[in-house]
């Protein structure tokens, strides 16, 4: 790290910056920037898939044990998260293949850990090495912009509202108490995907 980044570094340290939302196309590029060989590389996939694709928080990723995943309804068991509420969330067929591939890698390695995102020797993930393993993989990816697991989160909540979710349906997903917290995830809609809405609406004017 020269001069110049450690400057920038202790200028931002406490900052919190407005979060920023990938489009499909960057979140895809996301995903697949680990290795879709090395274990690591699945598991990393799974992770990115987790937070993108079922909307979790990171300590809820890192929480799941396998059983906490069906994958025949799609649905993840998140028992304890936020003020230890639980919920069941969905997750797409595709971000659920990549934990499929990590479930079957961790069978093959036979890791035998409780907590399904773990290292190859079975222990728990860092907050921390995940948050770096996802800007690594955003710079790969070509990504210029901030990403770390949160903003991942609010991409699926984005996705989400301009898939035709309600925000109550939205709330239930992310797992918030507050309709207003929601409302806040989904300011990053654009004003042109707003506008395309309000001129597709039908009106009985």
């Amino acid at each position: 790290m020269d001069t110049t980044e450690q400057s920038n570094l202790r200028t931002n340290l406490g900052k919190k910056f407005p979060v920023e939302i990938l489009t499909a196309a960057e979140a895809r590029a996301l995903l697949y920037a680990p290795s879709s060989r090395a274990p690591t590389g699945l598991r990393n996939r799974a992770v990115i898939a987790t937070l993108y694709g079922g909307g979790l928080r990171l300590a809820e990723a890192l929480a799941l044990k396998p059983s906490d995943i069906d994958y025949d309804t799609s649905e993840i068991r998140i028992l304890h998260g936020k003020n230890d509420r639980s919920r069941t969330a969905g997750i797409d067929e595709g971000a659920l293949g990549h934990l499929a591939r990590w479930a079957d890698a961790r069978r093959a390695r036979r890791i035998r850990s409780r907590a399904f995102l773990c290292t190859l020797a079975g222990e728990p993930l860092d907050p921390r090495y995940v948050r770096q393993m996802v800007q690594r993989c955003a710079s790969r990816a070509g990504i210029d912009k901030r990403v770390h697991p949160h903003g991942l989160r609010h991409t699926h909540a984005v996705e989400l509202e301009r898939a035709g979710f309600t925000v109550s349906e939205i709330q239930q997903q992310l797992g918030h108490t507050s309709l207003n917290t929601t409302a806040v995830y989904l300011n990053h809609i654009s004003p042109s995907a707003r506008v395309a809405k309000i001129r597709n609406r039908r009106s009985e004017l």
